[in-house]
């Protein structure tokens, strides 16, 4: 970018926090925004760049064939700072697999913009870059925009797109598969949904970021379709020629007071069931990262981490390697996608069986968000605790899910979902 400037947080005219929130309202005239934040949580390599990015004009276009070597193509050549997502469903250009179910949403499988000016927030100053002669200029423009109104909750009819009974059925139908041999593990997931929602997508996303603060939070208006995320989970990322991937199987709620949290995370790190899924998809990953990176350099940095958030604590692993020379973004990104921990082991059939036992497309669910920076570094989450909504047609989605293997008890799993979907409840009022 041509015009570049450094602001002193101390210049500011409103708290740092304050002028976040004016920075995203004034965002919302543009039609393509992205927005990521790690809220300040500590977590091993860091969480999401404290960045906030707009476009006045069209995101990237894309043939939708070989998407990966579209990215890696189209990517090298500009090599400036791209924001977007990979859509779970580019598992069909992965692998040989469909999509057939249901998709009311309406992202596309990939979507990426560059930037017309963006800012990012560092501890002591705010770096600014632009397009455009224009950055005191919007820099006005923001410190006068008014911070986004609080949340006003609408009436807000939330329906189950799989009932209790079709569920626990459903679970009953996986162990079966786990017994026949076709797989160790499946990822189930259900939507929850509402139609002919009229509501403030911004106001909802800082709502939702005040009840689930998270280290892979984002926001992201592309026209009238919204991801807000309050996601705990990465996906991938790239330093230089490392690769981090950091894989969630495990969850417990939160304690009502210090001592029984200490007790339950005790619980989540010696429950063999969890240890057992924590374990599968670690191999998982492993394998996947063996396709880009160099024989030796795969390393298990930490296992079975136990880490709290607002509503849940979880138990993440921490897996990282060296991407080969002769090696791309586009063979990291397509070697390791969708993260294993949305699929299930082995991953192919597993995604195979998620087709067949789940009644949704999942879309940008259990995708990546995240950026590519222009040193072509990266950084994705995976997308889940998210609302998804389509201001044009008003409907609301979100799914949840867990892991499902031969000792699953379908009642705890059922439970374990809605555990999953109560930060998101909360911020829709209705908890």
């Amino acid at each position: 970018m041509p015009y570049t400037l450094p602001i002193p947080i101390s210049s500011l005219n409103v708290s740092p926090g304050e002028f976040r929130q004016k920075a995203l309202a004034w965002a919302q005239q543009f039609p393509l925004v992205a927005s990521y934040t790690s809220n300040c949580i500590e977590y091993p390599y860091g969480g999401f760049d404290e960045l906030i990015a707009v476009s006045g004009g069209a995101p990237i276009e894309w043939n939708q064939e070989n998407s990966f070597e579209e990215l890696q193509h189209k990517f090298y050549a500009q090599q400036q700072l791209w924001c977007g997502y990979l859509g779970y469903d580019l598992k069909n250009q992965v692998e040989k697999l469909s999509s057939q179910n249901k998709d009311e949403v309406g992202f596309p499988d990939i979507f990426f913009f560059e930037p017309d000016l963006y800012l990012y927030f560092h501890e002591n100053t705010i770096s600014v870059y632009s397009k455009a002669d224009n950055i005191q200029e919007i820099l006005a423009l923001i410190e006068a925009t008014p911070i986004p109104a609080e949340f006003g909750t609408p009436f807000i009819q939330l329906q189950q797109r799989v009932a209790k009974e079709d569920y626990i059925r459903n679970v009953e139908r996986v162990r079966d598969y786990i017994r026949d041999g076709e797989v160790y593990e499946l990822n189930y997931c259900m939507e929850f949904y509402a139609q002919d929602v009229k509501l403030a997508p911004l106001s909802l996303y800082l709502q939702l970021n005040a009840h689930s603060p998270t280290p892979f939070s984002g926001f992201l208006k592309y026209g009238d379709l919204y991801l807000l995320c309050a996601s705990p989970e990465r996906f991938l990322k790239k330093e230089g020629r490392k690769l981090i991937s950091q894989p969630i199987k495990g969850t417990i709620r939160r304690g009502a007071t210090p001592d029984e949290d200490q007790q339950l995370q005790h619980q989540l790190r010696h429950d063999e069931k969890e240890l057992a899924e924590n374990m599968m998809i670690v191999d998982l990953v492993r394998n996947d990262l063996r396709r880009s990176c160099a024989t030796g350099t795969i390393h298990v940095e930490e296992m079975f981490g136990i880490y709290g958030f607002r509503q849940v604590s979880q138990m993440i692993s921490t897996i990282t390697g060296e991407l080969r020379p002769e090696c791309s973004i586009a063979d990291a990104l397509k070697g390791t996608f969708p993260m294993g921990s949305m699929t299930g082991a082995p991953k192919i059939r597993a995604m195979e069986l998620i087709e067949e036992l789940e009644e949704t497309k999942r879309g940008l669910y259990s995708g990546a968000f995240g950026y590519l920076k222009p040193n072509q570094d990266f950084d994705f989450n995976v997308v889940i605790r998210s609302l998804q909504y389509n201001a044009a047609t008003g409907y609301l989605s979100f799914m949840v899910g867990s892991a499902i293997t031969y000792d699953s008890v379908p009642e705890q799993e059922y439970e374990e979902c809605l555990l999953k979907a109560q930060g998101i409840r909360k911020a829709l009022g209705l908890e």
